[in-house]
This record gives structure tokens, C-alpha cells and sequence, in this order.
């Protein structure tokens, strides 16, 4: 996950916190300090509007799998902050007496506290899901690099395999090669070798019969 969302979503946690203690400390006054309080709760609404915008931008940069997590979480965090709007245009609208205050310290501000403890404890259950999602995704991320990784090294060894036997296959054509050649100069040979044998053969015999003729012609006289 984002470090950026993450730090702007631990903003907008503290300052929703806050708003709603502000709330339910401006429903109980009148007069200018209630005008006073709104004023300053309308600060952190806009602060917070600005944290969600924030956010949005930053969750849309993302890669597509997170960014559907982290839309989840927005659309908790804009419902949130559209209920501290809605609180405090019916706190800033409505004039209670002494008697209202009464109830609503012990009856109202108690809602409220409960209602808004009860959306955080919902926030707190999404954001804990997604963050198991997140490692979950993490996790498969993980597996597919490394997958991706033996892929490159298989890949590289069948490479080298292929080389090494492209390697081999051109030495054996050498070898048949020279083999061949070395058939043909021995086929050679032995064709002159035989032609000498031929040739010697015939100077013998004529040899042979230069002597009987010559030994015939001396015994005959």
C-alpha cells in the first residue's frame, strides 16, 4: 500500500476523532461559543474534505488491484465525513434551551458518542480486511516474481544448452569433414599404389625378357 495514503488516512482517522468530540462538545452550548465552535469545526470539515481529496488522487495513481481496495476504504471515509456535515448543520441549526442540553448531555451526546464509536469500530474492521487483502496481494506479487525469475533462469540454461549443442553439431560436421577428405587422399593413395604396383610389374617383365632374350642370343652362338 501507499505510504502517502496511509499517512493521509492516519490524518483524516485523528481529525474525524476530533471533529465529532467537537460536535458533541458544541451541541451543548449556546450563543457565541456555539458559533465559535461551529466556525472551528467547519475548518476541520474543509481540512478534511481537502484528506479525502487527497487520497482519491492518490489511491487512483495506484496499480489497479490496490486501487479497488483503497476506493473501499474512501467510500467509508465519505460516508463518515458526510455525517459529521449532516450533525453539525443540525447542531448549528437548532437553538436549545437549558432543558435541551440537559437531555442531550444524558441522552443525545450519548447517542451520538455511540453512533460515532460504532462507525469507527466499522472503519477500524475495514481497514484491518483490506490491510490483510493488501498482504495477501503482496504475497501473491511475491510468488509471481519469483515464478517470473525461474522463468528467466530456465530460459537462460536453455540457451546455453542450445549453444552447446549447436557447438557440438558443427565439430561433428568438421569431424565428417575431415573424414571425408581424409577418405579420398587414402582412396587416392591407393590408386597410385596400385598404378606403381602395375607399372613396377611391367618394367620387371620387361626386364625379365631383355635377359632371356640377351642369354638366348649369347648361348646360340
Amino acid at each position: 500500500m501507499s505510504q502517502i495514503f496511509e499517512g493521509y488516512e492516519n490524518q483524516y482517522c485523528q481529525l474525524s476523532a476530533n471533529l465529532s468530540k467537537k460536535c458533541a462538545a458544541a451541541a451543548v452550548l449556546d450563543g457565541e461559543q456555539k458559533k465559535q465552535k461551529i466556525s472551528e469545526i467547519q475548518v476541520g470539515l474543509d481540512e478534511a474534505d481537502s484528506l479525502i481529496r487527497k487520497m482519491d488522487l492518490e489511491a487512483r495513481g495506484l496499480q489497479p488491484n490496490i486501487k479497488a481496495m483503497l476506493l473501499v476504504k474512501l467510500r467509508e471515509y465519505k460516508s463518515d465525513l458526510n455525517n459529521l456535515k449532516s450533525e453539525v448543520k443540525r447542531i448549528a441549526s437548532t437553538n436549545l434551551n437549558q432543558a435541551a442540553r440537559d437531555e442531550l448531555l444524558e441522552a443525545g451526546m450519548a447517542d451520538t458518542l455511540t453512533v460515532s464509536a460504532n462507525q469507527r469500530d466499522r472503519l477500524l474492521m475495514s481497514t484491518e480486511r483490506l490491510n490483510k487483502s493488501s498482504n495477501r496481494v503482496r504475497e501473491s506479487r511475491k510468488v509471481m516474481l519469483e515464478t517470473e525469475e525461474l522463468g528467466v533462469s530456465l530460459l537462460h540454461d536453455l540457451h546455453q544448452q542450445r549453444h552447446s549443442l549447436l557447438h557440438a553439431n558443427n565439430t561433428l560436421h568438421g569431424v565428417d569433414d575431415n573424414m571425408s577428405r581424409s577418405k579420398k587422399i587414402i582412396t587416392s593413395i591407393s590408386r597410385r599404389m596400385d598404378r606403381n604396383k602395375w607399372t613396377i610389374g611391367a618394367i620387371i617383365t620387361v626386364l625379365v625378357l631383355a635377359i632371356g632374350a640377351i642369354l638366348y642370343f649369347k648361348l646360340s652362338k
